[in-house]
């Protein structure tokens, strides 16, 4: 015997107010959609309920249905993108394509995925993540949900319930034959690659990132901490409480705050010590012509930084040698952006500095020595080769060849160098060390000389050129060319000499220190930002940060 469509229904259902029964199969078709519609259309043919609120209730709640799905993926899932380390794996280039693609198809793939149960899933989400338009996606997926429960409930009027039974086999053989073409897809396209040796090269090295944890995607490195900052935040009772441990920036320096600013306020106080930096904040036509006026008013001269006013991990700066090269980098972004001298040094620190509000003096609390990596040709391997074969550089070769894409299959001349970051950045590829070993009472007492000269700053990381160890010990001759807030980090964690559970501790401590000097300032009037601007601030910075360019 045909199952009966009345079994599932909630006793008593037929003796409902039609807006409550409308209102009831509605919400069914968010769990599955074609049963509750046949269930109606059963219903209503029968005279249990009335046809219009039947057929409002099961179209009305898979049209709503649809359109949640789509929300979700552009919402929630699209924004992941942004992070750096998915980027890694999808590149902005690839989903730009790919979007081309559903732009001249999504019709065609909405209607049909309609007409063959468990496509539409798949169909709605990639809608959203590819950002196809709303209005036109929530026309075309009315139309045709309009048709089906409407072929439905004639369905059901005309056959009744043996097109249950019919359905549900349907539906289970239509997703084990779509999964069963989408295997066989798989192994068309990846079988032949695998044979290739670049792809073989690159799954090899895939393995061997998992045996460093340094390399690990930052999801799972920060798991352990975002926990511990939870704990924190229950403890503080304030998941926004590192907001104030700097009254001085925006945010405290967790996210948002303005990198020109900060530079301002150090340039103002010790010129001497700070790489000059202006903003370049006006239209995208009109920025060529203001740098021009910049580097003439202010006599600066090539090379230069060009960086976002808001950013992280090293992305979009660049070094740029030339007018021209000024001109390509400010035709590819909208995002606010900053002038700065270069500061050749050519070594690189990052300082760790923190001061309590009723401390007279503040404390290094860590050093962070950072080495450019390069390659040396042999006259024989490509580019990608050689890295390929460096036995740290290997690790970050896709970072490197997304750099140097024009030249990977390039031959280096026997004995030329190329450096492989200008960023001093681990994330851009650049190598760290522990620089305990450069710490002096000079070089501290001056680090906090300047620091309280920097009004509201407590905690955080500078970003230092220098040319010589023994002046930067001696608390001279050096230049910031960052400074970070409560968000930044004691970087020599990733020495990969160092243990994860001393990476882990280090950051355990730094976070402590962070809400500590947040619950002083807090308790001296000082108010931490809202979450709901700090997530606001967040979405701002990540989009902003996907449109910028390859950084150097």
């Amino acid at each position: 015997m045909s199952p009966s469509p009345f079994e599932s229904l909630p006793f008593g259902f037929t003796d409902w107010h039609p807006a409550l029964q409308a209102a009831t199969l509605a919400l069914m078709t968010l769990v599955q959609e074609d049963i509750p519609t046949l269930a109606g259309s059963l219903l209503s043919a029968g005279g249990s309920i009335p046809w219009l609120p039947a057929f409002l209730g099961c179209f009305l709640g898979i049209w709503v249905g649809d359109a949640m799905l789509y929300l979700v993926a552009r919402g929630v899932g699209r924004p992941l993108l942004d992070r750096q380390w998915l980027r890694r794996w999808i590149s902005p280039e690839a989903v730009a394509r790919s979007e081309s693609w559903f732009a001249e198809r999504g019709v065609w793939l909405l209607v049909t995925s309609r007409m063959v149960p468990g496509t539409r899933l798949p169909t709605y989400l990639a809608a959203g993540f590819l950002r196809q338009s709303f209005p036109r996606f929530l026309l075309v997926t009315g139309v045709t949900v309009a048709c089906w429960t409407t072929a439905l409930f004639l369905l059901g009027h005309l056959v009744g319930g043996r097109l249950v039974s019919w359905l549900t086999g349907w539906t289970s053989g239509a997703v084990s034959v779509l999964l069963v073409v989408a295997s066989l897809w798989l192994c068309w396209r990846m079988i032949p690659a695998w044979f290739r040796r670049e792809s073989r090269l690159r799954a090899w090295l895939s393995r061997q990132r998992w045996s460093h944890w340094e390399f690990w995607p930052p999801a799972l490195f920060y798991a352990p901490v975002s926990l511990f900052y939870l704990g924190l935040a229950l403890r503080h009772r304030s998941f926004t409480l590192p907001s104030a441990a700097n009254p001085g920036m925006f945010s405290g320096g967790l996210v948002g705050e303005s990198k020109t600013a900060t530079l301002t306020e150090l340039q103002s106080a010790r010129p001497e010590f700070t790489a000059e930096a202006h903003a370049l904040d006006g239209p995208t036509d009109q920025r060529l012509g203001q740098l021009r006026e910049i580097m003439k008013c202010r006599r600066l001269t090539y090379p230069v930084i060009l960086k976002p006013d808001v950013g992280q991990r090293g992305v979009g700066v660049k070094l740029i040698r030339n007018e021209a090269q000024a001109d390509a980098y400010l035709q590819q972004t909208h995002a606010p952006l900053i002038v700065q001298q270069y500061a050749a040094g050519p070594q690189e620190i990052g300082v760790f500095y923190y001061r309590f509000p009723h401390e007279a003096r503040g404390r290094i609390l860590a050093i962070t020595e950072k080495l450019f990596p390069t390659v040396t040709g042999d006259g024989a391997h490509t580019l990608e080769e050689l890295i390929c074969l460096d036995p740290r550089a290997r690790f970050m070769a896709a970072k490197y060849l997304q750099r140097f894409a024009a030249r990977r299959h390039e031959v280096l001349r026997a004995g030329e160098t190329l450096k492989l970051v200008e960023s001093g950045n681990h994330a851009q590829g650049c190598i760290f060390r522990d620089g305990a070993h450069l710490w002096s009472e000079a070089l501290e007492q001056r680090i906090d000389d300047i620091s309280q000269q920097v009004p509201g700053f407590y905690i955080g990381r500078y970003d230092i050129r220098y040319a010589a160890a023994e002046e930067l010990t001696q608390g001279r001759n050096f230049q910031i060319v960052e400074l970070n807030g409560a968000s930044s980090e004691d970087t020599s964690i990733y020495d990969a000499r160092n243990s994860l559970w001393s990476a882990y501790r280090m950051l355990f401590r730094q976070w402590r220190l962070v809400f500590a000097i947040g619950h002083a300032n807090r308790r001296q009037g000082v108010r931490p930002i809202t979450l709901r601007l700090l997530w606001q601030h967040w979405r701002a910075s990540a989009a902003s940060t996907a449109a910028l360019p390859n950084a150097d």
